[in-house]
């Protein structure tokens, strides 16, 4: 049983980059597609499709390089089962001077830290992308 669906997805898309793989797949869930959906929004990568197979839903992910360097330099996993981590809006933060993204869970859904921001309101820090 995997306990960290959220790493696990994290994980294998540093790993694919490593080894220079056009695409990715894992088991998916409804806030894995949240996640892939804002990864797409955002341009670090180019499809996200969930499909079945045998019963159990399936994310791939069509990952990004540019010149042969991937477009994602590091993604890090920040809350953890572990130890969770809550940020209010005005703690939200800038990663790498605003050339990166955070992704946060809110009470109105997984969104990227800018439109957090925007709309005021905090929640828990899930990754960091850039």
């Amino acid at each position: 049983m995997m306990t960290d669906r959220i790493a696990d997805m994290l994980t294998r898309i540093r790993n694919a980059q490593t080894a220079g793989l056009e695409r990715v797949e894992f088991p998916a869930s409804k806030t894995l597609e949240s996640i892939a959906e804002i990864l797409k929004s955002e341009g670090y990568i180019t499809v996200a499709k969930s499909y079945n197979h045998k019963g159990r839903r399936y994310l791939r992910l069509a990952l990004r390089y540019d010149e042969g360097k991937p477009i994602i330099r590091d993604i890090q996993r920040v809350s953890k089962p572990g130890r969770r981590v809550y940020v209010g809006a005005g703690e939200l933060p800038r990663v790498k001077g605003g050339y990166g993204i955070a992704i946060v869970s809110t009470s109105h859904g997984v969104m990227t830290d800018k439109k957090a921001r925007s709309e005021h309101i905090g929640g828990e820090l899930l990754c960091m992308v850039f």
